[in-house]
């Protein structure tokens, strides 16, 4: 019987769509003896998982509960099979997507401290703070307060299952999306990331929910921030490395662009870091995928890829096949 292991923080329960006739062992964070197990659910938080791996034994598979399995093939080598749970987090990720542009395009951050400080009349800072951001220092009477997201134009820079959850929920807005991959296709039409610098000027929103690979490390650097436009909003949802962080915090500073990140490089990010006290900043601890619903999704895309492997069926979610 193939064994199964997988974090002993799980109740068994929400592992019901496991095949039958398979063994679910439960996994300590941390043991001092070998585990004989052949398929491993590492651990969501990498360390404990890495912390784990050196008593495991005979693992042929693993199921990563993430999307992002970047850290996976280095420790397990490259005879075992590596899936990622691809669509568990599409929701939670591009509703985080959609909140975080919505909060700093209604300027959020700023009536929030606002509120805590109790001063009501600070809300007639708003329209400097709009025309300071925007560069649009046109005589608007009533001022502008907040700003809208419909109709803005929209660059989405991955097209995987999140960037395609992240388009349909950006729909009712009536966005102009231009949409970015590794490689360009038709129907509906993407650009190749070559295209990228030539298309960056013309977003009001770029939003970055694209795998972290060598072509894509600091695929944002300082040429690429200087072509977005004045006020231009930068969401990355993806992974820290893809945003050059030097390069950020000097835009950032000098008022040109605004940003909401859910990821940082480093992660996690110092205690004094710079990106802490920058402005027109929106910045969350890599939580955009932590509901409730979290575990029991990728726990379900986890249990159907077993069920593939088991009848010898080709997986949907590899990212490495055993050598």
């Amino acid at each position: 019987m193939i064994k199964v292991g997988y974090p002993a923080i799980y109740a068994p329960v929400i592992l019901s769509d496991f095949p039958a006739d398979v063994e679910l062992v439960p996994l300590p964070d941390t043991s001092d003896h070998a585990i004989d197990i052949d398929v491993w659910i590492p651990d969501p938080y990498s360390v404990k998982a890495i912390q784990l791996w050196p008593q495991l034994r005979g693992v042929k598979l693993v199921l990563c509960m993430m999307a992002g399995t970047e850290w996976i093939p280095g420790l397990v080598g490259p005879h075992v099979t590596i899936c990622n749970a691809r669509g568990a987090h599409n929701v939670s990720t591009a509703e985080w997507t959609v909140s975080a542009i919505l909060g700093l395009l209604k300027h959020f951050p700023f009536y929030l401290q606002m509120q805590q400080e109790g001063v009501w009349k600070r809300r007639f800072e708003s329209p400097a703070r709009y025309a300071a951001i925007t560069g649009d220092h046109r005589v608007l009477y009533p001022p502008v307060m907040l700003e809208e997201l419909t109709g803005k134009k929209v660059l989405l820079v991955g097209h995987g299952s999140i960037g395609q959850e992240i388009e349909r929920m950006l729909a009712p807005f009536r966005v102009q999306l231009t949409r970015v991959a590794r490689t360009a296709r038709n129907h509906p039409e993407v650009h190749a990331v070559s295209e990228l610098d030539s298309l960056l000027p013309q977003a009001e929103i770029v939003i970055l929910i694209l795998p972290h690979t060598a072509e894509s490390d600091k695929l944002i650097g300082a040429s690429q921030l200087a072509l977005m436009q004045q006020g231009a909003l930068l969401v990355n949802a993806a992974r820290g490395p893809i945003v050059d962080t030097d390069a950020l915090v000097e835009a950032l500073r000098s008022g040109r662009i605004r940003a909401a990140l859910d990821v940082t490089d480093p992660e996690p990010l110092p205690a004094h870091h710079p990106l802490w006290s920058c402005p027109n900043l929106l910045l969350t601890p890599h939580v955009a995928g932590s509901t409730p619903q979290f575990a029991p999704r990728a726990l379900q895309v986890a249990a159907k890829e077993l069920a593939h492997y088991l009848q010898g069926e080709p997986l949907e979610n590899a990212v490495q096949l055993a050598v």
